[in-house]
């Protein structure tokens, strides 16, 4: 009997492991490179990006997450090269995911421009066995479900843009299609349409929708957001709504601190069965900008 209850927590734990390598960033909205390799900021010479997201606080076990990205644009080139990494742990289980990203900027004319990207991935999955309280732990069944494992993985994206609108879709983990073993990153599609009013002024408005397939299921999200100008050369203060089909609704807020450095923070709660014991996702992102170096006319040397 015990060893029928293991197998019974150990493949619920499976599920559990393979639903949250598919982690659903707020931050998103502000940062669509985080799903789309394709997502080109050429504004600047470089971003950073760092998050770290607590999923379900006060549910004993719930996902930890830290996220960090770098991009660097070359103009001359039309070219981002990329480095995501991500760390989740749940429970006992912690993954890790390398992603190594390149994207290419065609002009379609003035006005609109067509970006491409693909990415490749190094994948890990491990276990911390310590941590496992089982009356048999050196059961079989146990020590050959907790084998750590590593996979390569890729990912593809396109997105069509101008000043107002971004277009996109993404696919993320395409290897999986073909890789029997590869069960616990699912293929994971997005599509998106984002849009962001550029007017000068004091007040602009953003707004947005996701749609995710992931297996068999399928999800939409959606986003209102206003962007308070306080000067005219400082971006705006960020306020906005998120629905996520079909059981959580959060607050978005963003502010710059300096010209180059920018805090987002956001809260989501689950309306469904956990809210019996969570109180709640937060999610806090840093955001660091290097500027293009201007370009010298008329200079001598």
């Amino acid at each position: 009997m015990k060893k029928y209850i293991v197998l019974l927590i150990l493949n619920l734990l499976t599920i559990l492991i393979s639903a949250q390598s598919d982690i659903r960033f707020n931050n998103v909205w502000n940062q669509p490179y985080i799903i789309n390799p394709a997502s080109i900021t050429d504004q600047y010479l470089a971003e950073f990006n760092v998050i770290a997201r607590q999923q379900w606080v006060g549910f004993q076990g719930s996902p930890t997450t830290l996220f960090a990205s770098g991009t660097f644009y070359l103009d001359n080139l039309h070219t981002q090269f990329g480095l995501k990494v991500m760390q989740d742990k749940i429970g006992f289980t912690s993954t890790t995911d390398i992603d190594l990203t390149y994207a290419y900027s065609l002009s379609i004319n003035n006005a609109w421009r067509l970006n491409m990207g693909l990415g490749l991935d190094f994948q890990s999955l491990a276990y911390d066995v310590s941590m496992v309280n089982s009356s048999t732990p050196t059961d079989p069944t146990v020590l050959t479900k907790l084998l750590n494992v590593s996979y390569i993985n890729s990912q593809l994206g396109a997105e069509l843009t101008n000043k107002s609108w971004r277009v996109g879709i993404a696919s993320q983990n395409l290897n999986s299609l073909i890789s029997p073993i590869n069960k616990l990153f699912v293929n994971t599609n997005f599509m998106y349409v984002l849009y962001r009013n550029s007017r000068h002024g004091t007040f602009n408005l953003g707004y947005g929708v996701y749609g995710i397939q992931y297996s068999t299921i399928y999800q939409m999200e959606f986003n209102l957001t206003g962007y308070f100008n306080y000067t005219a050369d400082r971006e705006p203060i960020q306020l906005g709504l998120i629905y996520r089909t079909w059981s959580e609704v959060g607050l978005l807020v963003g502010l710059d601190i300096s010209k180059n450095l920018r805090v987002s923070y956001s809260y989501d709660y689950n309306v469904s069965g956990i809210s019996r014991a969570s109180i709640g996702t937060q999610e806090l992102m840093l955001t660091f900008r290097l500027d293009k170096a201007e370009k010298c006319i008329n200079c001598s040397y």
